[in-house]
Formats: structure tokens, C-alpha cells, sequence
């Protein structure tokens, strides 16, 4: 959780930032408008790519993050049961 709280900041300041430069960009463009509003669509367009990316790759981390607890898991259930089997055949030889 702390990663993807990381993330969640990360990207309100992308776009937190983004607006700020586009209202900033809007303000003191030496162009035209149809070419200032080419930009900011180009912009917006890049940190919509860029935010893909990311969340692209912190979905991937998760996932692997997942496969590994999973593994442990699966690494420990068979560990408690070899040691309940073995516990079992102890106790069956001691009574015997």
C-alpha cells in the first residue's frame, strides 16, 4: 500500500503540475491559438502516455509481488502439512 500511495501522489502532482503549465503556457503563448491548443493537446497527450506507463508498471510490481506471497504461501501450507503428517506418524508409532 505505501507504493501505490506513492504513486497516488505522484501522479497529483503530474497533473497538478500540468495545469499549471498549460494555464501558464495558454497565458503567455507567443502563438496563435489553434497552434497553443495544438500543444497543450500534444502535452496532454504525453503525460496521459506517461501516466499509462506508470500505472502499467505499477500494476506489473503488484502483480509479481502477488505471485511471490502467493509462492510463500503455497511453500508454507506444504510445510505444515509435512508437519502435521510427520507429528501424526509420531504419535501412531508412540502408541503403538
Amino acid at each position: 500500500m505505501e507504493n501505490f500511495n506513492g504513486t497516488g501522489r505522484l501522479v497529483g502532482a503530474l497533473v497538478v503540475g500540468a495545469l499549471a503549465g498549460a494555464a501558464l503556457g495558454i497565458l503567455f503563448a507567443p502563438e496563435k491559438g489553434s497552434r497553443t491548443r495544438s500543444n497543450f493537446m500534444d502535452g496532454a497527450k504525453d503525460l496521459v502516455g506517461d501516466m499509462k506507463r506508470k500505472m502499467k508498471n505499477e500494476a506489473a510490481e503488484l502483480r509479481k509481488k502477488a505471485e511471490d506471497l502467493e509462492e510463500q504461501a503455497k511453500d508454507k501450507l506444504e510445510e505444515v502439512i509435512n508437519n502435521v503428517k510427520h507429528k501424526t506418524a509420531e504419535a501412531a508409532n508412540n502408541h503403538k
